[in-house]
C-alpha cells in the first residue's frame, strides 16, 4: 500500500525560460507574475502544494486512481477512500478482478461513487488489454482513457511520472483570470491558452506556484489583497470583497 505522508518542502527556485514572440496572450507577462509569486512564496517560506510533495513517492497507479476518486470530493474523504481500495487493490490486475459493487463499497461515499466505481474497473482493464497493465505516461495516451481529462492526466504525468505537463486546476484558471492576463470559462479553456506559451520548465512549475498562492493569500473569496506583491498588476476580475 503507498505512502500518503508528506513531508514540508519549500519551493525552490524556478528555472529560466523563454516566451514564445507571438501569441494571442501576454506569455511575457505571466511569465513575469509567476517569478513574482515564486520570490514572495520563498521570502514567505510557504511549503508545497500537497501534489507537488507527492511528486516520486507514489506509483502513476495511485495517483490516477486518488486523482479520480477526488473529484468533486473533499480530500479528509479521498484519502481513506483511496486507502481502502489500495488495500485490497494495490495494482492494476486486482482492481480490474473486483466487482463494481465491492468497489462502490471501499470508495463510499466519495462523490458519485457508482460512476466512478465502473470508470476506474474499466481504465484497469483497457490498460490491461492495450499496454500490458502499464498505466500511459504520455498526455495524449492518459486523455484516451474513460474519465480522464486534462487536469488528471497532467498530474498523473507530474507527480506519477515525474514529467513535465500544465496540470491547470481551480487555484490556476481562477489567478489567471483574476490577473486578467487571460480570458476564459473553464480550466481547460485556460489549458489551451497558456500552455502554448509557457516555457516548457515552467509547465509544472506553474502549478505549485499557483495552488500555493491561492491557498494562502489569493484565495477564491475575499483573498488578501493588501498582503499581495502583485497588487498594481492584478485587475482583480470578478473580486467583490478583499482584505
Amino acid at each position: 500500500m503507498p505512502e500518503f505522508r508528506l513531508e514540508v518542502r519549500l519551493i525552490p527556485p524556478s528555472p529560466e525560460g523563454s516566451v514564445p514572440e507571438s501569441s494571442p496572450v501576454d506569455g511575457l507577462k505571466i511569465l513575469r507574475l509567476l517569478r513574482r509569486v515564486d520570490l514572495f512564496l520563498q521570502k514567505m517560506k510557504i511549503p508545497e502544494p500537497a501534489a507537488e510533495q507527492m511528486s516520486g513517492k507514489m506509483a502513476p497507479y495511485d495517483v490516477l486512481v486518488m486523482t479520480l476518486l477526488s473529484l468533486r470530493t473533499k480530500d479528509a474523504v479521498t484519502l481513506p477512500a483511496s486507502q481502502r481500495l489500495f488495500e485490497k487493490a494495490p495494482d492494476i490486475l486486482s482492481l480490474s478482478r473486483m466487482e463494481i459493487s465491492d468497489i462502490e463499497s471501499l470508495i463510499f461515499p466519495v462523490g458519485f461513487y457508482r460512476t466512478k466505481a465502473k470508470t476506474i474497473k474499466t481504465i484497469a482493464q483497457r490498460v490491461l488489454e492495450e499496454s500490458g497493465g502499464k498505466i500511459p505516461d504520455t498526455l495524449e495516451g492518459l486523455l484516451r482513457l474513460p474519465g480522464v481529462g486534462l487536469k488528471t492526466a497532467n498530474l498523473v504525468l507530474t507527480v506519477g511520472f515525474e514529467k513535465e505537463g500544465f496540470c491547470v486546476d481551480i487555484h490556476v484558471h481562477r489567478i489567471l483570470n483574476r490577473w486578467g492576463v487571460i480570458r476564459s470559462k473553464t480550466p481547460d479553456d485556460t489549458y489551451h491558452l497558456v500552455d502554448p506559451v509557457l516555457p516548457r520548465k515552467w509547465k509544472r512549475r506553474a502549478n505549485a506556484l499557483l495552488v500555493s498562492f491561492g491557498q494562502h493569500l489569493c484565495r477564491p473569496v475575499s483573498p488578501f489583497c493588501s498582503r499581495c506583491p502583485l497588487l498594481a498588476d492584478c485587475d482583480r476580475i470578478e473580486v467583490d470583497k478583499h482584505r
